[in-house]
């Protein structure tokens, strides 16, 4: 559930978005708060789950990973146990930097890097052998648009609905 964020919440995120390195004290320069008030909406975002981490963006090209593909796969079975072991194989692998359960013509959505072909070849074995019955392989040429900050704006206040008038009701 969406929490209620005004105008200064707002700013920290968006700054944040920005550049997760910054200080509490740069941020509450921005915020135009107290480095404690904004400390404590910091933490506030971070427990109510609107900040789930705040992590460095690193370049899989300079890290060693010159290959970034796209793997699309259906499951051989879809119960639960066939999900689950899947699932678990996904996770072990490092290779794989992110992945979406989806619907539609496929069942997963994964992104991974690998140093070279032999290393691609080893990811998309192991989950093969954990029920990946159609693993197709897409290779990224060049990014078109980074990852992006959220376009938030302050959560508008709820709005009061009209009253019906029945019969006989006079203004």
């Amino acid at each position: 559930m969406a929490i209620e964020l005004d105008d200064v919440d707002i700013q920290l995120l968006t700054a944040l978005q920005e550049d997760a390195d910054r200080t509490n004290v740069q941020l509450a320069r921005l915020a135009g708060l107290s480095p404690a008030a904004t400390l404590h909406r910091v933490r506030r975002l971070k427990e109510s789950g609107v900040i789930r981490i705040i992590s460095a963006q690193l370049d899989p090209v300079a890290a060693g990973f010159p290959l970034q593909v796209y793997i699309t796969a259906a499951l051989a079975r879809h119960d639960p146990r066939s999900s689950r072991a899947f699932d678990n194989q996904i996770r072990a692998l490092p290779q794989i930097i992110a992945a979406d359960n989806v619907a539609g013509e496929t069942d997963y959505l994964l992104t991974a890097v690998a140093r070279d072909v032999a290393d691609l070849q080893t990811v998309l074995a192991s989950l093969a052998t954990r029920g990946g019955s159609r693993l197709v392989t897409y290779l990224r040429l060049a990014e078109v648009k980074p990852p992006s900050r959220l376009p938030l704006a302050p959560s508008a206040p709820a709005r009061r609905q009209p009253r019906n008038r029945g019969l006989g009701e006079t203004s």
